[in-house]
């Protein structure tokens, strides 16, 4: 006879002493979605998987472009690499491209210079559909006259006020035009500070006094744009674009540059992490809304600790070839990998040799100007 302590258990094992089988979310995920393979063990000039694309963009895609300093960038390396970049007001002809660049031509798909925020862009579009007329739309620079929404593209200002308005006129068909032949909006968002006028709401590039006109606190005032503000604005610039140009997609990006100065009352750190943060929260959420809205993280890939700073010049501000080639690399191979765009932009373009010395950045000024 067997003795108890021999014989086999009969009937269902214990809940208790069931071996225990651990099964998390995370077991299946790919390498990008861990912080050590995906950053601190990845090339941070080719990080995999950072980029994909909701829609495709090739050469032939006529592509619109506008924004803060960065976007410039974006600019030029489509259009040195015969993308089909729109311009409507660069004139013809062998004339230099310092003096292009002074004269604010060849720097975007017209002649606005830097749009900083989503409600520059949004007043924009509504003056040139007739709907809003921008308030002290004329500045003075000495006995000269300029365009207080593009302060910087006469440097030299013009000679009467109504040649300001004139110019303007026509640039306002030209941008339209643009708008209205273009497939794909890239849109480069830079700052949440802005300065306004105080009646009507009209903002600024820049503010009064820093390049022309004069600042005067019962006319203007500082605002810093929430992240329902931007929100916003960006829901009807995509109404108003799809409005004028139907079947329009967007890309949004936010750039790397920093804030040269706030008015905020906060430390500079702390006002360009909060801008960068509300901007790219608000890209965010509109690509995540809309399936004709793509996000690009340029911000991302130049931001990226695992470069320790390699993207940055010595200012910590300007953004490096390396780092601007490692950008629109991450652009071509997602949407033209066996391409020569592609391979073109693992170097950096002659012109793009230490072009922050003739990039227009109003906002740069700022520290120029104090100086």
């Amino acid at each position: 006879m067997k003795s108890a302590s021999n014989s086999a258990p009969r009937g269902p094992v214990p809940q208790h002493k069931r071996e225990t089988i651990l099964v998390s979310p995370y077991d299946t995920l790919p390498a990008s979605a861990f912080w050590r393979s995906g950053v601190a063990e990845a090339e941070p000039s080719a990080v995999e998987g950072l980029y994909l694309p909701k829609f495709p963009i090739t050469r032939e895609t006529k592509i619109m472009t506008a924004g803060s300093c960065f976007a410039q960038h974006v600019h030029r390396a489509l259009v040195a690499r015969d993308w089909a970049v729109i311009d409507m007001e660069t004139p013809k002809g062998p004339i230099p491209r310092e003096v292009l660049t002074r004269f604010g031509y060849g720097m975007y798909s017209a002649r606005y210079g830097n749009i900083y925020t989503p409600r520059q862009m949004l007043q924009l579009l509504r003056e040139a559909l007739g709907d809003v007329t921008p308030a002290e739309p004329v500045w003075s620079l000495g006995a000269r006259y300029v365009d207080a929404q593009r302060p910087n593209v006469e440097p030299e200002g013009l000679e009467r006020p109504e040649h300001v308005r004139q110019a303007r006129r026509v640039h306002l068909r030209r941008m339209l035009r643009a708008i209205k032949g273009a497939e794909v909006f890239v849109f480069t968002l830079g700052l949440t500070e802005v300065w306004r006028h105080r009646d009507s709401g009209t903002v600024y590039p820049t503010a009064p006094g820093t390049l022309a006109g004069s600042y005067d606190p019962g006319i203007y005032e500082f605002h810093n744009f929430t992240l329902p503000e931007v929100r916003e604005d960006l829901e009807q610039l995509r109404t108003l674009l799809v409005l004028l140009r139907p079947g329009i997609r967007m890309v949004l990006t936010v750039s790397p540059v920093p804030l040269t100065a706030t008015a905020s009352g906060k430390h500079v750190l702390v006002s360009t992490a909060s801008s960068k943060a509300v901007l790219r929260a608000a890209a965010g959420e509109m690509a995540d809304s809309y399936g004709d809205v793509d996000y690009f993280p340029s911000y991302e890939l130049i931001t990226n600790p695992a470069a320790r700073g390699r993207f940055y010049k010595e200012n910590l501000r300007s953004v490096t070839d390396e780092g601007v080639a490692a950008a629109m690399r991450m652009f071509f191979q997602a949407h033209d990998p066996q391409g020569e765009a592609y391979r073109a932009a693992n170097t950096p373009l002659p012109e793009e040799e230490d072009e922050d010395d003739d990039l227009v950045c109003e906002e740069a000024l700022i520290e120029a100007a104090r100086s």
